[in-house]
């Protein structure tokens, strides 16, 4: 019978084309030990919300591997709201060029994410702060999936002039974005049919 680990592993290489990821051996062999590592983490810290291995593969980890194009290399990223580490981690998994700071509002998240790197054998700074309040260090691009109340830390993000910001959100979302005029995309997430990545310049 098939394990947790082989329904997670034969999920990611399933659906890989529909999310346009390639994700050779080494690689996975990364995210497996991320996944088993978040699931004896997550009935503690509630990293994510309950969900089944496919799940977890295809609306956590190859969700967050749509950013991988749109990253130039040797980038320097910052993640906020890094929570249970998406997308930063399978980001830096897949792409240890990257130069990441991860900012984490909760202490006992930060002690996860800081885990979690060194079981993955990846580098990044990992910030116990709320956004607001965080020195953010220049970067080329930065990323959100999950955070509190986006939308009202939008203008925050918007002030954001010198890197490209690559946000994961709904239509709730896109209707903030319109307003200001500012130019951004809005690519639809596979398999989802109010869920984008926007990119915004």
């Amino acid at each position: 019978m098939p394990t947790a680990i082989d329904r997670f592993e034969t999920a990611l290489r399933e659906h890989a084309d529909e999310f346009n990821v390639v994700l050779d051996a080494q690689t996975i062999a990364g995210l497996h030990t991320y996944y088993e590592l978040l699931m004896k983490w997550n009935a503690r810290l509630h990293l994510v919300a309950p969900c089944s291995p496919a799940e977890f593969a295809t609306r956590h980890v190859l969700e967050s591997l749509l950013l991988l194009p749109h990253i130039k290399g040797d980038a320097s990223v910052v993640d906020v709201g890094s929570g249970g580490g998406l997308p930063a981690i399978p980001l830096l998994i897949a792409r240890p060029d990257i130069n990441a700071t991860l900012i984490e509002s909760s202490p006992k998240k930060a002690v996860f994410l800081r885990e979690a790197l060194r079981a993955v054998a990846r580098s990044a700074t990992v910030t116990t702060d709320r956004f607001e309040n965080a020195a953010l260090p220049r970067a080329d691009y930065v990323t959100c999936r999950a955070l509190e109340r986006l939308t009202e830390k939008l203008p925050a993000f918007l002030a954001l002039k010198d890197s490209t910001l690559l946000i994961f959100g709904g239509d709730k979302l896109k209707g903030e974005l319109e307003k200001p005029g500012r130019s951004f995309r809005a690519l639809r997430i596979p398999g989802s049919l109010r869920r984008y990545l926007f990119l915004i310049p």
